[in-house]
């Protein structure tokens, strides 16, 4: 029986770090705080509240969309999604439905057979729910909190069209994305929530799956391999594939079912009454990009000398192209070598940062060496 090809697309959703939320003066900052301390009428729902949209979080949606060589659209509309979870109390979500911010973007990537375009179908913005603290697991616990204190944070979610044919391609593609956010200066990996995937995963002529929620690089990776063994033991015996959400039980490595499917027509999409259209396409040639992962590895390469492996390890991140470039005064090519292949590797072995890692020390190893 021939193998069925893995079609895979994505939505990721990035907390924008802007210090207030995204409709509201609450501060962002509420990590070490209290749970819903950082509340106020308007992220809670309550009745008679009024949004007001926050401009940073519109300029950096803006950037975004610009470093993904996106398209602004000339009006874009924020739209109520009506639907209930206790983490979303006010039983709808502002968010973009069929006039985003920008559409038709891409990204390259090193895919299973080379450089690979991603293409990108939208970029919009909306609120973050609030957080839901189950005690226990996701699927067995007792009883679940909420806190609110996360209720209405900035986010953009980027929707991918089903270019990725491999759970590596997904994770390749993640961590090329979480490049370019550090690169632009609008979003903080080290938070916890800060990303989330949804992963939509079919085999060739076989039903749709989304997997809900996944909130790690390697969980995206380990919940679509999953998945995608388990689609095709159920094709080998004949069975069909349901059209459902599931869920990434990451503590057991597994998707578990959560509910059938819902369709657009089930959130009951309308414009939202109490915000104007933004009409901000001409904002864009004011935003000025940051030198990208990408321009940053060629230069590494003409500037440094070092080999296109080590400079497309050192871009990776945003911290350690900063920790490369600080050390690199001593001896660029030994520089490389000894950050890309053994103190990253040590480091990712103990779960440290980069930033654990004293770069004034790491150069006066550097010079002892050289």
């Amino acid at each position: 029986m021939e193998e069925r090809e893995t079609i895979i697309g994505l939505e990721i959703h990035c907390q924008l770090n802007t210090k207030s939320k995204m409709f509201c003066g609450c501060s962002t900052d509420f990590r070490d705080n209290e749970p819903n301390t950082h509340t106020c009428p308007v992220c809670l729902g309550l009745p008679g509240s009024m949004p007001m949209v926050n401009k940073r979080a519109i300029e950096y949606a803006l950037k975004v969309a610009k470093a993904l060589n996106c398209t602004i659209r000339e009006e874009s509309e924020f739209s109520r999604k009506n639907y209930f979870y206790p983490d979303l109390n006010k039983a709808y979500q502002i968010t973009q439905y069929d006039k985003p911010l920008a559409e038709c973007g891409k990204l390259l990537i090193d895919g299973d057979n080379g450089e690979k375009e991603v293409r990108i179908t939208r970029i919009h913005l909306e609120e973050d729910p609030g957080r839901s603290v189950h005690m226990g697991t996701t699927d067995r616990g007792k009883y679940t909190l909420v806190d609110y204190n996360r209720a209405g944070i900035p986010l953009i979610e980027i929707v991918t069209e089903p270019d990725l044919r491999s759970p590596k391609e997904a994770r390749k593609f993640l961590n090329k994305l979480r490049a370019t956010l550090e690169y632009l200066d609008v979003f903080d990996s080290e938070k916890e929530g800060s990303l989330r995937v949804d992963a939509n995963i079919s085999l060739q002529g076989s039903e749709r799956v989304e997997v809900k929620n996944i909130s790690s690089y390697k969980g995206v990776e380990k919940a679509l391999t999953f998945e995608v063994t388990r689609q095709r033991n159920l094709l080998r015996r004949g069975q069909t594939v349901a059209r459902e959400t599931r869920h990434f039980v990451e503590a057991r490595g597994v998707t578990t079912s959560s509910r059938s499917k819902e369709e657009e027509n089930d959130y009951r999409y309308f414009p939202e009454p109490d915000l104007l259209p933004l009409r901000v396409a001409s904002w864009i040639d004011e935003i000025t990009l940051p030198e990208l992962p990408d321009a940053r590895r060629e230069r590494f390469i003409t500037q440094y000398g070092i080999s296109p492996e080590h400079a497309k390890t050192l871009t990776g991140g945003l911290k350690l192209a900063e920790f490369y470039e600080n050390v690199a005064t001593i001896n660029p090519a030994l520089a490389a070598t000894w950050t890309a292949d053994y103190l990253l590797g040590e480091l990712n072995y103990r779960d440290f940062s980069i930033d654990a890692m004293p770069a004034d020390l790491f150069r006066e190893l550097l010079d002892l060496i050289a």
